[in-house]
């Protein structure tokens, strides 16, 4: 887990469920959850019941899956579910979000950390990046699978000591719950772009390209700047030769 995901878990845990209001009745699941660098269990409240589920036998690991589509939980009886650095290994990831809406209580809350940019990583695949208007097109898809979930907030964090921008995303699994969570992670967060809340149809802090065509614009840019002063020096040069040739014959 890179260095962001975990800061924007940690961010999700403090915002929406803290250790005032979580206990151990609190059901937390992790989809995703094997150690590989960090995992979300490190930041979230302690005295919730923690369970991590993967695919593989790992450390943070405690139930394995048989299908990734099919969670080995009661409906309605999650309260929360978090996954990070995930969804993009899922070929079908809308199938994955429509199991977790299965499990997690009327006001269960979702939580998704996924790129919106960086190197292709198989684990064991590698299929999807994920744009600003993802999480609405994911609600658009619950709602016509017959589910009622709302978005609460998304928005794109900016890289910092690596390649990935993340899309971060938490939804509700009932609209009809969405007073019961007043604060907002977009509210506490550093620096962010083309955000979305719940409420309001505006684009919060908008940006057309991602940060990785902004460097690149950049790095042009200087390069140009470069390449132009280099063109004047030679220029200049080619002058002061033909002058002192000229002031030497």
């Amino acid at each position: 887990m890179h260095p962001t995901a975990m800061q924007n878990g940690k961010l999700f845990f403090d915002t929406y469920l803290d250790e005032a209001r979580a206990s151990s009745a609190t059901v937390i699941v992790e989809i995703g959850a094997q150690d590989v660098n960090g995992s979300l269990r490190e930041v979230s409240p302690a005295g919730a019941h923690y369970i991590g589920v993967d695919f593989v036998v790992g450390n943070g690991v405690d139930v394995v899956l048989t299908d990734p589509y099919c969670l080995p939980f009661e409906s309605e009886s999650v309260d929360v579910v978090v996954t990070s650095s995930c969804l993009e290994h899922s070929e079908m990831f809308w199938l994955s979000f429509s199991e977790c809406l299965r499990v997690l209580k009327p006001d269960g809350l979702l939580f998704i950390n996924v790129p919106s940019n960086g190197a292709f990583h198989r684990y064991p695949v590698d299929c999807w990046r994920f744009y600003p208007d993802a999480g609405s097109a994911l609600v658009t898809w619950a709602k016509r699978q017959g589910m009622n979930p709302a978005l609460l907030e998304s928005y794109v964090t900016p890289q910092q000591v690596d390649v990935w921008n993340d899309f971060v995303a938490v939804f509700v699994k009932d609209e009809t719950c969405v007073d019961r969570y007043p604060n907002r992670m977009i509210d506490a967060a550093e620096a962010f772009e083309n955000g979305k809340v719940y409420g309001n149809n505006r684009i919060i802090n908008f940006a057309e390209d991602p940060e990785d065509i902004r460097q690149l614009n950049e790095a042009v840019r200087r390069l140009s700047e470069m390449q132009g002063r280099e063109a004047i020096v030679k220029d200049v040069l080619e002058k002061l030769v033909a002058f002192t040739q000229v002031q030497t014959h």
